[in-house]
C-alpha cells in the first residue's frame, strides 16, 4: 500500500472524532482498513459521543499522550516557540501552507504533510522518540489511538538504537522544563 495513504488515513484517525471524522470513516475504511482494522474495530462499538471524551481524556489530560510533537522535543519552554516557526517555514519551503486552526506541529497536520511530501516523513523520523513514547503511553492504557499510532512507527524505517535511548530517555525524564528567569 501507498504510505501516503496510510499517514493521510492516520491523519484523519488521529483527529479529534466530530461528524466528520465519522463521515469519513467508510472513505478510510475503504482506502486503509487493513492497516487500521484493530482502531476501526475497536471503535465499531463505541458511541460517538463516548469515542470523543476518550479522545479528550487521553490527549488533553495524560502528558505522555500529547498530539504536538515538539512538546516531547522542547516541553513547555520558549524553544517551542521557535521550532513551532521553525516548522512553518519547512512546509512552506515544500511550497505548503497548513490551515492556521492548528499548531505546525500537531501530529495530523505532519501526518498530512508526509501524505504530500518526503519532507513530512522526515519530520515523522525526526520525532521519532516522541512517537515511541506516545505509543508505549496509548499502549499502557489501553487506548485504541495505539492502534493507529503503531502503524504509523510501523510504516517508518526501523528504531535505531540512538532513537530507542532517545525514547527511553524522554520516557523517564519527560519533556524539558524551565522555570521563569531560567532558575532551578
Amino acid at each position: 500500500m501507498n504510505k501516503a495513504v496510510i499517514w493521510q488515513a492516520a491523519a484523519h484517525l488521529l483527529a479529534y472524532p466530530d461528524e466528520r471524522f465519522h463521515r469519513r470513516l467508510p472513505l478510510i475504511r475503504e482506502a486503509a482498513e487493513p492497516h487500521f482494522a484493530a482502531f476501526l474495530t475497536r471503535i465499531a462499538d463505541l458511541e460517538a459521543g463516548d469515542l470523543a471524551a476518550h479522545y479528550v481524556e487521553t490527549f488533553d489530560l495524560h502528558r505522555r499522550c500529547c498530539l504536538y510533537l515538539t512538546y516531547y522535543t522542547d516541553g513547555d519552554t520558549r524553544r517551542r516557540g521557535a521550532s513551532l516557526a521553525a516548522l512553518k517555514q519547512r512546509y512552506r519551503a515544500a511550497g505548503w501552507e497548513p490551515l492556521e486552526d492548528e499548531l505546525p506541529d500537531f501530529l495530523p497536520v505532519v501526518l498530512e504533510f508526509a501524505a504530500l511530501d518526503p519532507a513530512g516523513v522526515a519530520l515523522l523520523k525526526e520525532h521519532r522518540s516522541g512517537l515511541e513514547l506516545l505509543l508505549t503511553a496509548l499502549t499502557e492504557m489501553g487506548s485504541p489511538y495505539a492502534e493507529v499510532i503503531a502503524v504509523v512507527c510501523a510504516a517508518l524505517p526501523p528504531l535505531t538504537a540512538a532513537e530507542r535511548a532517545a525514547a527511553h530517555r524522554l520516557a523517564a525524564a519527560g519533556p524539558p522544563a524551565e522555570t521563569v528567569g531560567g532558575y532551578l
